[in-house]
């Protein structure tokens, strides 16, 4: 896998050739809608070079997977193959094995590099006697790279048709999935919600199911709601017990509560409240999880931080979600949603006080467009990534990329002359944020929302990691 930045003058067939990927190979992993039009700095995944194979009489899959040495799911998922009995002579079949081609000047050891692999493992695979006699036009099959296991969250605020299809299409990139929300009342009691389609189809990809509880009310996160419960340890037992009838009731496997904008002065109440919900959950074979505000120290000012205490809930529940993400918040100015130079200040800090393996890394699927010169009291448009590569494309204008924040952002004028000013997520700032992950050894990544198409972060994540299944 690689990620090629376009250049002036470049179409899709020179950048074909160049990797030795087939163009429309290149156009699917990164669901161009316009193979065609490509714009000035936006960043493509050039997928690795799959064999292919034509179907011929008798064949099954399950032959042809054993003849190339991989498994009849790897291939039906390559192909989006919806019935594995049904294929057909003359269908062209991508064969999810990585083969290269020799180029003139190559040696194994550039080779193994390129794939993060080594000289070793591609010549014993290969039969290769002496490394250093290798040609151009050889056809090398490369070994499976190993990657790190990670466990990956998403949180969903669909409970639609829709939702259910995302799920399904992507379930197999996920460990956990968390519907928003549930909310608590004042009376101990909680909300009701209709996600059985979600909750399904995530069992249907053996995701595990994480119900979210939070102090939402009319539309925001409410102090005075949150005080009432926290200060109130008979409402608490109320509280808890309700939450696991819901989470009996509904097949959940685990809890993560999102209190945000909790008064100060409850901060120990709130800590006693997750040593209560670990108490009754934890016997039951259910996970505690809770999900913080981006600090960078523990005295941290502000009435989103200071009832967060990292070293305590990082000893109470099983992990926390870190909320790395919103610096381009939708009511501010424009700049990044999650800058990485910002994102490490935070870590920096929270692995100091709580265990890297408890860690998630809260990670955005989403951009922002402002209108410019930015003023007080306006607010941004949410895009996804595809939808800012469209408007780039529309207006006609570069994109550009801040090494700084790891983040590609562009301006551009519209019709009636705004100038606007979008930040977003692209293949580069994926790899960015995935190599953090490692460089500070977390437990995962935590994306915030599903419902913004993002088809080159989930060809990313595979590439670097394999997502953790516990069911």
């Amino acid at each position: 896998m690689q990620i090629h930045v376009v250049q002036q003058g470049e179409n899709l067939w020179l950048i074909s050739q160049r990797y030795g990927v087939n163009m429309n190979q290149i156009a699917s992993a990164n669901q161009l809608d316009n193979p065609n039009i490509l714009v000035f700095g936006q960043a493509l995944v050039i997928p690795a070079p799959y064999q292919t194979y034509v179907v011929q009489p008798g064949d099954t899959l399950t032959a042809i997977a054993r003849r190339y040495g991989t498994t009849i799911e790897a291939i039906t998922e390559a192909n989006q193959i919806i019935d594995p009995s049904v294929i057909y002579i003359g269908q062209v079949l991508s064969i999810p094995v990585i083969f290269h081609t020799v180029k003139q000047g190559e040696t194994l050891w550039l080779i193994a590099r390129n794939y993060g692999t080594t000289v070793d493992a591609i010549a014993q695979l290969n039969q290769i006697s002496n490394p250093s006699l290798i040609y151009p036009g050889l056809v090398l099959r490369i070994p499976e790279r190993s990657r790190p296991v990670i466990e990956v969250n998403a949180y969903t605020t669909k409970a639609s048709e829709s939702g259910r299809q995302e799920v399904l299409n992507l379930g197999r990139y996920f460990t956990y999935l968390t519907p928003f929300t549930y909310a608590m009342k004042e009376d101990g009691t909680i909300t009701t919600r209709n996600e059985e389609a979600v909750l399904e189809a995530a069992r249907a990809k053996h995701v595990v199911p994480l119900l979210v509880l939070t102090n939402f009310s009319g539309n925001k996160f409410d102090s005075d709601l949150a005080a009432a419960i926290l200060r109130n340890p008979t409402l608490q037992e109320t509280l808890i017990t309700n939450i696991l009838n819901t989470i009996r009731e509904k097949g959940y496997i685990g809890l993560n509560l999102d209190l945000e904008y909790v008064y100060p002065e409850d901060r120990e109440n709130y800590n006693a409240f997750l040593r209560r919900v670990v108490a009754r959950l934890r016997p039951l074979g259910l996970s505690v999880s809770t999900a913080l505000a981006p600090k960078i120290s523990a005295d941290q000012k502000g009435l989103l931080y200071e009832a967060h205490d990292y070293k305590a809930q990082g000893e109470i529940v099983d992990f926390i979600v870190l909320m790395t993400y919103e610096w381009g918040w939708a009511g501010g100015r424009p700049w990044a949603i999650a800058p990485i130079n910002e994102v490490r200040r935070v870590l920096d800090y929270a692995v100091t006080v709580i265990p890297p393996n408890k860690i998630l890394m809260g990670y955005p699927l989403y951009g922002r467009d402002w209108k410019i010169p930015w003023a007080q009291g306006t607010f941004a448009k949410t895009v996804s990534p595809q939808e800012a590569i469209r408007l780039a494309a529309k207006y006609g204008v570069a994109i550009q990329y801040n090494q700084t924040y790891q983040s590609p952002f562009f301006r551009y004028t519209d019709e009636n002359g705004q100038q606007h000013e979008v930040w977003f997520e692209d293949a580069r700032s994926a790899q960015a944020k995935f190599d953090t992950v490692k460089i500070y050894g977390l437990r995962g990544v935590s994306y915030w929302v599903l419902g913004s198409p993002f088809p080159q972060n989930w060809l990313m994540q595979e590439w670097n990691f394999r997502a953790r299944k516990l069911i």
